[in-house]
């Protein structure tokens, strides 16, 4: 049977430390809020005090930045059974992370490292991935990253890589616009045909966020609020993928909540446009 993305919650955003209190004060028209999962791999304490007064109101989503997925040896066991610890917990609606790796020989060095995109590599995530989702007993989604360099190695395009990922490891993905954007800036392919590229019904979720454009390449910030260019390709993502769930990422500079719900609601404005009998797609 194969896996196929679930039905979309709506819009959400990154629950982030700064945001709690007017979170739980203010309870803002966010659909969901997606979690960075590392920030609550603990025994307790404050962050999971604000995360169960916030979850009793607001769907969740996880989503890890240190599985390191992509890695010779995969997630350790220790990683894989605080991560589910915190699943039964939180009941999330999906887990996801990154199709990248993070460190080697138990160092984590807290960067998301891009592959080579070739049969080798797609054998090796495959196989971490099918472990990781008997461990954790359900489907796991996967994000592209940004990038900034590529490997001679390469074989195929990193859509093709992305797509013989999930359509092998029978695995989802989060589709990131804006890192294809900036990726697609710095190694000069179409994002357009990257889009064309990714299969449908395997798409579960996109995220949203701004970049720092440095004329001759772009860094993947997550300071600035969305590009102009990235919500048109937002737009093509969701006339060919359909009502996705979607939310915007920001982890620095970041602005009063308010400021991020407005921002949130060009998505549902861009979304009831090409969606305007779509329940929950209308502010």
């Amino acid at each position: 049977m194969t896996t196929t993305a679930l039905a979309s919650p709506g819009f959400g955003l990154g629950l982030r430390t700064d945001h709690y209190h007017a979170v739980l004060e203010q309870a803002p028209a966010v659909d969901w809020f997606e979690i960075l999962s590392e920030n609550y791999m603990v025994p307790g304490g404050k962050p999971l005090a604000m995360l169960d007064a916030i979850r009793a109101d607001y769907p969740m989503v996880m989503h890890g930045v240190s599985m390191s997925i992509g890695s010779a040896e995969g997630p350790s066991d220790a990683y894989l059974s605080e991560l589910k610890t915190l699943i039964r917990r939180v009941q999330p609606l999906w887990v996801s992370d990154h199709l990248c790796w993070t460190g080697v020989h138990g160092t984590n060095m807290h960067d998301l490292f891009p592959l080579p995109y070739t049969e080798e590599a797609v054998k090796v995530m495959v196989n971490n991935i099918r472990r990781v989702q008997d461990v954790l007993e359900r489907p796991l989604v996967l994000e592209n990253v940004s990038s900034y360099l590529s490997f001679s190695s390469d074989q195929m395009t990193e859509w093709e890589f992305v797509t013989a990922v999930a359509e092998e490891s029978d695995s989802l993905i989060l589709l990131d616009v804006n890192n294809v954007y900036v990726s697609s800036v710095n190694h000069g392919f179409d994002p357009f045909a990257y889009l064309a590229g990714i299969p449908v019904e395997r798409v579960q979720q996109i995220h949203l966020a701004g970049h720092h454009h440095h004329g001759t390449h772009i860094i993947d910030t997550h300071d600035h609020p969305v590009a102009d260019p990235v919500w048109e390709l937002y737009a093509h993502a969701l006339r060919r993928f359909g009502p996705v769930a979607s939310m915007i990422e920001r982890d620095d500079n970041i602005p009063p909540l308010a400021e991020l719900v407005a921002e949130l609601n060009i998505a549902r404005r861009i979304a009831a446009g090409i969606f305007p009998a779509t329940a929950g797609y209308v502010e």
